[in-house]
This record gives C-alpha cells, sequence and structure tokens, in this order.
C-alpha cells in the first residue's frame, strides 16, 4: 500500500514517518484491497495539550474512507485512527461478503 504522509505547516521527521508505514501496513491484514492511504499532520494551535491532529484518508475500488483523530501525540492519534479504520474495513469486508 502506498501511504503519503503530509504534515500542515511543519517538518515530520523520519522515525514518525517510518511509525506511521509501519500501522498503515497493518490495515492490509484486515483488507487486502486498500490501494492509497493519505495521512496528514496538523498541529492547532490551542492552549490545550490534545493539540495534534491526525486525518488519514483511505482509498479502497469503489469507496474512501476518512478518519479524523485528535490526541496528545502524533503516534497516539495515529494508533486510535488506525484502530478506527480496522473496524471500518472489517464492516465493508463482511458487507461484501454478504453480497455474494
Amino acid at each position: 500500500m502506498k501511504v503519503n504522509v503530509m504534515a500542515v505547516n511543519f517538518n515530520v521527521d523520519g522515525k514518525l514517518v517510518d511509525f506511521i508505514q509501519e500501522r498503515m501496513d497493518k490495515l492490509e491484514k484486515y483488507y487486502d484491497k486498500v490501494v492509497v492511504a493519505d495521512v496528514f499532520l496538523k498541529v492547532e494551535s490551542t492552549s490545550e495539550k490534545e493539540n495534534k491532529i491526525v486525518e488519514i484518508k483511505i482509498h479502497v475500488p469503489g469507496d474512501d474512507f476518512m478518519v479524523k483523530k485528535q490526541c496528545k501525540t502524533f503516534e497516539e492519534a495515529v494508533d486510535s485512527s488506525g484502530e478506527a479504520l480496522e473496524r471500518l474495513l472489517l464492516k465493508r469486508k463482511e458487507k461484501i461478503r454478504t453480497h455474494i
């Protein structure tokens, strides 16, 4: 799966990109037809501690899924987004399986 990481208004380090790639690769275990994952990283300028926003848009044939999470760290946000995407992909897989 191709993973595009886009950071808005800051430079992302290699460790975070590797972490995101590794987490997105785990999604193929749940649904192997994922084509592309677009990951947007943003830092909201607020006084709150949970100011890191991660938006993940994944493209599967016939559909797109979008998940947005806001957490204290990018790693935490990517993990919770990945869990939400796992649930979405499993639901999609079950839906396709029942229609066959």
